[in-house]
């Protein structure tokens, strides 16, 4: 529980909160409905006492006072009661110098009715936000979880923001402390949006609330926007830094919900580290996190090195053969490296509970700056012209002499009657009247004060006064530009450093079962029809985790999905069983059936999705006696061709031919199919495997997730065969090629990420740390499976300029030397350099100093066309009959090619 509770336990004593004893008397006493009584006696109609009315009361007194008093912050200044008068104490204790947080604690006391615990607790957590008290000590780890040493061995001070922005106690509002001994703030003069800097949260009854914090340049920022007029976004920045989707903020209101992720990259192949944490977690947290998720099979890690210090490194080491991609997924699955937190904007205003959006409190704070700016300026207004009041008196009482013939008056009264008349002919240069305080001022002046009188000095002084009094009405009078200037400097004095931590990117959503580790096996026992993780001596089907499902077809032309599970019976004759992946619509299933009724055959292709779990769909034509004749899964698409030989059949003269499942439209599973044959088949025989019918995929990728995607978000790539690659290459000169997967994650220095063509060059200029000079190259990537650097390996290397034009050009502009300013030079790379070795140094661009390398339009080229065979597109929602192959004419050409000619 946060300090924003402090100890709960401490609201149910008795005495500190005023509870009778009469409440707490009975100790075999019972409540039941509107009644209590003793059980003792067991007789209610005895003791009839009712406590509806005392029940209410005092409950709601406890729960006001909970919300009001203690876990609820006000939106006036940001504070809960135990920060504002932490702050307080500070103040009070203020010299410059660091107190001990004992001290402090102690003195807190004075003002907080609950114990020192609490009070540290609170203090330590406004410490560690780095914003209001300069810390000096121990204070504790946000990272890694670690405590503050105790308060006897840490010191603080306010900070100087602190100093600036929270006090001002001639327009503070004061009230009485608990105990009437001493004046407390009842809210302290903020100018600044202290809250939502800070963030808080915390647990009243019946009641909460969560505000995350937010960016101190940016909320600065929208408060200039709000006193301009303009329209302004608000989004948190956490402490912990790590990345937040906030797309569903929703203002920081109820029903909002942002979702906080780690920061996780891959050092090499075999390991992955993080450097940034979710905001409400720690390495500890996390850590243990990881460790649970592997001991539950989820993940699968061979050891975390956690090296944190000032900044984050966890290293987590992979075992060989364990994809970085899918762990970095299923991290965020299944871990705590992706939390989700649901703000809650409520605050106390008016002794009220208000629930608001941080747009709103923003607003709030920045209109009640505005106003505390104005009062600070009305009073300084007002000093300013007592000042210059009795600074015009005084000359005007010492210019004429009027203290000579104060001897002559024996009594206050007749002297003070004097005065007033010797100033009666300057009362017009006078901004109010004279009253008697000011005479008494007079009168109390030192007389070598009067000897010393310098009338010039005395007017510089009244001219001074008037120029600044002038700048206060002016301030005034602009009090918008004011405030608005007000702000500009504190962005310039304690602004830098600040700079936003969290990234801002939108997510995209993990399938758990798409990177969930497969730690358990699946098994089948075809006749007797189960199948399940615990039939070890039955026939292995796959390994599979305990959230996959299970996909299962029948002898009889039945399919089911159904859960994983130790044994399950699906039904007898399993032709063929799998793991299902439901947005699977590449896998294309081939089947041959006979129906119950008619005895004829019918063949058809289909995909399966949007099935419920656990029903039984018939792929037949639901007769009874039908049967399924060939079968076939292929999960990209192939189409292969089968043999049909038909039983001796009166006199039927074609037994035997070939069918090619090519040549059949890919439909829905409800089809009926293409009719095989009217007569009986006697056998199917697989006569040639086949390749993909499924037109290329195509993919693209999303630069606002980092993320491929087959749902045509981002920028298209181009279409994929199972066997072509994407290229990649990154700023820091490494390049590869890999196969497009959905769960690749990509750096964020990549600079050009595309479809890779083979026999296409890549052209580089870059610098060379080493020889200290700018050369040029172009290659062919030529290991299709390694992560190679093209650029020389010295720590001042770096890549200016990359391209996989066909014919690229480059702009370079010299830089000045000499006074002397070189023209830019246009560099046609295929002419300057031939195609070389990756590994090749490359030829010298030029001796000269360049002052930037800018890529041109390419020379213009045209690209070889690739020949595509004609492909089927999945039709999954058709669920037309096809042409009827017995309509066919089947034939061999000279080349022993198969034809089928239509009737």
């Amino acid at each position: 529980m946060s300090e924003e509770n402090e100890n709960i336990n401490e609201d149910l004593n008795p005495e500190e909160d005023n509870f009778s004893e009469e409440t707490h008397s009975e100790e075999n006493a019972t409540f039941e409905g509107e009644h209590f009584y003793d059980n003792e006696e067991n007789n209610p109609e005895d003791t009839i006492t009712k406590v509806t009315g005392m029940y209410k009361d005092w409950f709601l007194d406890y729960a006001s006072y909970v919300i009001l008093e203690r876990a609820v912050p006000a939106i006036e200044d940001g504070f809960k009661p135990v920060q504002r008068r932490i702050m307080h104490s500070m103040k009070e204790l203020d010299d410059g110098r660091y107190n001990k947080v004992a001290n402090v604690v102690g003195h807190t006391m004075q003002y907080h009715p609950h114990g020192d615990a609490s009070i540290g607790d609170a203090m330590v957590q406004i410490g560690q936000k780095d914003l209001l008290i300069d810390c000096q000590g121990n204070w504790g780890n946000i990272l890694t979880g670690d405590g503050a040493a105790a308060s006897r061995y840490i010191e603080a001070r306010i900070s100087k923001f602190g100093l600036e922005v929270l006090y001002s106690p001639k327009i503070t509002e004061w009230g009485v402390s608990y105990d009437g001994r001493r004046a407390e703030p009842i809210n302290l003069p903020v100018k600044f949006p202290l809250l939502l800097a800070q963030g808080g949260e915390g647990i009243a009854v019946g009641l909460s609330t969560k505000l995350l914090p937010h960016n101190f340049n940016e909320l600065i920022d929208a408060s200039i926007k709000i006193l301009k007029g303009k329209p302004f976004t608000l989004f948190p920045d956490f402490p912990t830094a790590g990345i937040a989707d906030v797309s569903n903020y929703n203002d920081g209101m109820r029903g909002g919900r942002v979702r906080v992720r780690a920061k996780i990259s891959q050092l090499d192949k075999q390991t992955l580290v993080i450097t940034q944490i979710p905001f409400s977690t720690n390495t500890s947290t996390l850590i243990d996190s990881i460790l649970k998720a592997n001991d539950k099979g989820k993940i699968k890690i061979k050891k975390i090195e956690d090296n944190t210090a000032a900044e984050v490194e966890i290293l987590i080491h992979l075992p060989p053969g364990v994809s970085p991609d899918k762990t970095i997924d299923a991290l965020y699955a299944f871990t705590a490296c992706e939390t989700s937190i649901a703000p809650l904007g409520c605050v106390i205003q008016n002794h009220k509970p208000l629930f608001i959006g941080v747009s709103d409190m923003l607003k709030i704070s920045t209109n009640r700056t505005v106003d505390l700016l104005r009062q600070e300026l009305e009073i300084q207004l007002q000093e300013l012209e007592t000042k210059w009041h009795f600074s015009t008196l005084e000359k005007i009482f010492i210019r004429e002499e009027m203290y000579i013939d104060f001897k002559l008056y024996s009594d206050k009264e007749s002297l003070f009657e004097y005065m007033y008349k010797r100033f009666e002919p300057f009362r017009k240069q006078l901004m109010r009247d004279i009253i008697d305080e000011d005479l008494q001022k007079l009168t109390q002046i030192p007389m070598i004060r009067i000897t010393r009188f310098d009338s010039d000095k005395a007017d510089e002084l009244i001219a001074k006064l008037e120029d600044e009094m002038a700048q206060v009405k002016h301030h005034l009078e602009n009090l918008i530009d004011f405030a608005i200037d007000y702000f500009a400097k504190l962005k310039e004095k304690y602004g830098k450093g600040r700079e936003r931590q969290t990234e801002i990117r939108n997510f995209d959503t993990i399938e758990a079962t798409k990177v969930v580790l497969r730690n358990t096996k699946l098994y089948v026992n075809r006749e007797e029809g189960f199948i399940g993780t615990g039939l070890k001596k039955d026939e292995y089907v796959a390994d599979c985790s305990d959230i996959d499902d299970v996909i299962v077809f029948l002898r009889d032309g039945k399919m089911m999905i159904s859960k994983v599970d130790e044994k399950k019976f699906v039904g007898k004759d399993i032709i063929h069983v799998a793991v299902f992946d439901k947005n699977d619509k590449r896998t294309i299933y081939n089947m041959i059936y006979r129906d119950g009724k008619s005895g004829s055959s019918f063949i058809k292709r289909f995909n399966v999705s949007g099935v419920t779990r656990d029903k039984a769909y018939d792929l037949t034509q639901e007769k009874p006696g039908s049967m399924v004749l060939y079968f076939s899964h292929n999960p990209n698409g192939e189409a292969e061709v089968v043999t049909i030989l038909l039983r001796q059949v009166g006199s039927v003269k074609k037994l035997k031919w070939d069918v090619d499942f090519a040549d059949i439209a890919i439909k829905g599973r409800a089809s009926k199919g293409n009719t095989v044959s009217k007569y009986p088949i006697k056998k199917i025989e697989l006569k040639e495997k086949g390749i993909s019918t499924l037109r290329p995929r195509k993919i693209w990728f999303d630069d606002t997730v980092q993320r491929l995607n087959v749902d045509g978000r981002g920028e298209l790539l181009g279409e994929f065969r199972p066997n072509d690659r994407l290229l990649i290459i990154n700023q820091s000169g490494k390049l590869k090629t890999i196969i497009p997967e959905l769960t690749t994650h990509f750096e964020e220095d990549m600079i050009i990420l595309e479809k890779w063509h083979p026999k296409k060059p890549v052209s580089a200029i870059y610098y060379d740390g080493e020889k200290e000079r700018y050369f040029i190259k172009r290659f062919l990537v030529e290991n299709e499976n390694k992560e190679e650097i093209f650029i020389s390996e010295h720590e001042k290397s770096q890549l200016e300029i990359v391209s996989t034009d066909w014919r690229p050009v480059a702009e370079i502009v010299f830089a000045k030397n000499k006074g002397i300013q070189k023209e830019n030079q246009t560099i046609d790379m295929e002419q300057f350099i031939a195609v070389k070795g990756i590994k090749a140094l490359g030829n010298q661009l030029t001796t000269d100093k360049l002052k930037q390398v800018n890529l041109l339009e390419p020379l213009p080229y045209e690209e070889p066309i690739e020949v595509i065979p004609e492909e089927i597109e999945v039709n999954p929602d058709s669920g037309e009959e096809g042409t009827d192959l017995t309509d066919y004419n089947i034939s061999l050409d000279d080349d022993g090619q198969i034809t089928l000619t239509l009737e």
